[in-house]
């Protein structure tokens, strides 16, 4: 399994999100800071789940955190997330 799938799996095990999207950025990167050759180590994560409702930004992001704590102490070393309640600016999605 790789570490794209862990992290989907977690998270839709976790959250139960409405949407989400896990990409690796990891080639964008290459040559910086924790890219290892092979990838999987950059990820952007976009995910709307009715557990982020009333919570703040960074209570959202603690609950991502949390749950790909195993990832994030092995191979991951970045995490850009974007974390939404249904209903909120779904604007505000990057478009790539």
């Amino acid at each position: 399994m790789t570490v794209k799938d862990r992290i989907t799996t977690a998270l839709t095990q976790g959250l139960q999100p409405s949407f989400l999207a896990v990409h690796d950025d990891s080639e964008q990167h290459r040559g910086h800071g924790g890219w290892r050759e092979g990838g999987e180590t950059h990820f952007r994560v976009e995910i709307e789940a009715d557990a982020f409702a009333g919570k703040s930004r960074l209570e959202r992001h603690r609950m991502v955190n949390a749950l790909l704590a195993a990832e994030l102490a092995g191979r991951v070393h970045a995490l850009a997330i974007q974390a939404l309640a249904p209903g909120e600016a779904r604007a505000a999605r990057p478009s790539r």
